[in-house]
């Protein structure tokens, strides 16, 4: 059984890619950890030999593999004196000019769930001819995949084959997205991997958990028939609503209207969004100052006149949040750091998409089968750059 259903249910629903793809992740986590471990020596020497405070770090990856890169931003700036951006691959392939600097030592880290897309290869290769020092990371889970061929076989790069089930079957990224994500945290703090392995087992355990004893209570949100989704949090847990977001708009087909946004930045127009038939979503943040903002918007939101529905989800037991809002999903176990909260958190919104997918009748793990969308993007032709 997978969220109460059988294999065959699932099966005949066409959904069993991508629940498997979902339950999957906490294993799937342990095995990217002894992956980044194994490579420890390799990784070491790549950061030694390319970072200093000049360096150029760009995250990249186009949809769910930009988020990637999105969410580990400000991490990844707390723990490297280098310049570090993410920047979608669509935004370099289609202007270029605004994000190549010829002569400044780059690194490209490239997020590739397929390494068949084709902005994917085309920042590669933008990069590899017009930047002097350039060197590269691909970080993808298709080691048979265009851009983890071209790379591999450049001394200066380093290519990290994420677990091969985590090249997700199914229309949409999950496990892809957590096992990239989790590989540039522990990459980037290298250092300390043998201590970081406390929270990837932290996170693993708690994820059975959720997977296993609160889908139910997902299944409760996907009652209330919300057709207009928000999903909010602060900090890195802004980018990953960005995710969580996008996993509802696609595993619906675009059924329900999903937007995302800061918990401080809601109230600056997109708040317009509410309206009797909108359920918000919150992750409460385990940072005690950045909480403060959160609880605030919780209980403005929830004595709002109307008829919408407010669910928070926390970390942080708090007898108070379960009287301002009209659900409160706690995880359990040891608090972990701000980064390593993104691991569980992404479960629920994943299986929120997927379950809302199910109940309107569409099928999850190939939900616009009329290909205009597609799992790996078609159509997209990168023209040649003159500058």
């Amino acid at each position: 059984m997978i969220f109460g259903k059988t294999i065959e249910e699932l099966e005949k629903l066409k959904a069993i890619n991508t629940s498997k793809e979902i339950m999957q992740q906490p294993d799937l986590w342990k095995e990217t950890y002894k992956i980044i471990y194994d490579k420890r020596d390799e990784i070491k020497l790549f950061l030694k030999k390319n970072i200093s405070k000049n360096t150029k770090i760009i995250l990249t990856g186009a949809g769910t593999s930009d988020y990637v890169g999105q969410t580990a931003l400000l991490e990844l700036r707390s723990k490297i004196n280098a310049r570090i951006e993410a920047i979608a691959t669509t935004d370099l392939v289609s202007n270029p000019k605004e994000y190549i600097e010829k002569d400044t030592q780059t690194i490209l880290i490239s997020y590739a769930r397929s390494g068949n897309s084709p902005e994917s290869v085309g920042a590669y290769d933008l990069f590899e001819k017009d930047i002097t020092n350039i060197s590269q990371v691909v970080i993808t889970c298709n080691e048979d995949g265009e851009l983890a061929k071209k790379a591999i076989i450049n001394n200066n790069n380093l290519v990290l084959f994420m677990p091969a089930e985590s090249n997700d079957k199914g229309f949409a990224m999950t496990s892809s997205f957590s096992c990239m994500l989790l590989a540039t945290i522990l990459m980037f703090d290298i250092d300390n991997i043998e201590n970081n392995k406390i929270f990837v087992d932290l996170v693993s355990d708690q994820g059975k958990d959720i997977l296993e004893n609160n889908w139910n209570d997902v299944c409760n949100l996907v009652n209330y028939e919300c057709n207009r989704v928000v999903y909010l949090g602060s900090g890195i847990l802004k980018a990953l609503s960005q995710e969580m977001a996008l996993k509802s708009l696609e595993l619906t087909s675009g059924k329900i209207v999903t937007i995302f946004e800061s918990v401080m930045g809601f109230r600056h127009g997109p708040k317009s969004i509410i309206n009797d038939n909108t359920l918000i979503i919150i992750m409460n943040s385990t940072d005690k100052y950045t909480n403060l903002y959160d609880l605030d918007l919780i209980n403005e939101i929830y004595n709002d006149s109307g008829n919408h529905k407010l669910a928070v989800i926390s970390y942080e037991k708090n007898e108070k949040l379960k009287d301002i809002c009209d659900k409160c999903i706690e995880i359990n176990g040891a608090s972990v750091p701000e980064i390593y909260t993104v691991f569980n958190y992404i479960l629920f919104g994943q299986m929120f998409g997927l379950f809302n997918s199910i109940k309107l009748k569409i099928s999850p793990d190939n939900p616009r089968p009329d290909g205009t969308v597609n799992r790996v993007v078609k159509g997209v032709h990168i023209h040649k750059e003159n500058f």
